[in-house]
């Protein structure tokens, strides 16, 4: 817009505000929470579905291919022999850009390794998918209930029953 270009970009990027806000909570933050919530295969699918599309877009914003309405690193080189003052506003959103993409992709990997740490696989995502039990209200309830009974029972120091005691399991093979 300062260097001669019209106000499309910067309207653009107000809808962007307004629309992808909202759209970044249905989209990516509660298939992820649900995911965690509930141990779904499923949604942890869901989320890095959308996430690397999300990933992928913030990497082309931080490239900046002229003519695409962003202002990456190749737009924001190319426009320095237009205009000084453009280019050093134009290096802010690059900047901002780059640090998205960064850490979209340290997000995802993190949410992947925690996923793949849980025992989670594509094929435990598929049977999901076919039983529905993602969906089925008794299964999320009971999960809600086991996560309430186990942070309950850590609220008040004691470990629950079913959580193996290793230290113990180590003595008796010893003594075996």
């Amino acid at each position: 817009m300062f260097g001669g270009g019209g106000v499309t970009n910067f309207g653009m990027s107000i809808m962007w505000l307004i629309l992808f806000t909202p759209c970044s909570y249905v989209c990516w933050f509660r298939p992820v929470y649900k995911a965690f919530k509930t141990d779904s295969s499923f949604n942890f699918m869901a989320f890095f579905f959308i996430f690397m599309a999300q990933v992928a877009i913030s990497t082309i914003q931080a490239i900046g291919i002229p003519g695409w309405g962003v202002c990456g690193w190749l737009g924001t080189i190319v426009f320095f022999g237009t205009s000084i003052f453009a280019s050093i506003i134009m290096l802010i959103p690059t900047i901002m850009f780059t640090a998205v993409a960064v850490l979209s992709f340290i997000a995802l990997t993190t949410v992947h390794n925690l996923y793949r740490g849980s025992g989670g696989s594509m094929s435990k995502a598929q049977e999901e998918w076919a039983t529905g039990a993602w969906k089925n209200p008794h299964v999320q309830e009971a999960a809600q209930q086991a996560a309430l009974g186990a942070a309950h029972g850590a609220m008040q120091g004691q470990e629950p029953s079913n959580t193996p005691n290793y230290n113990n399991q180590a003595l008796m093979q010893n003594e075996i």
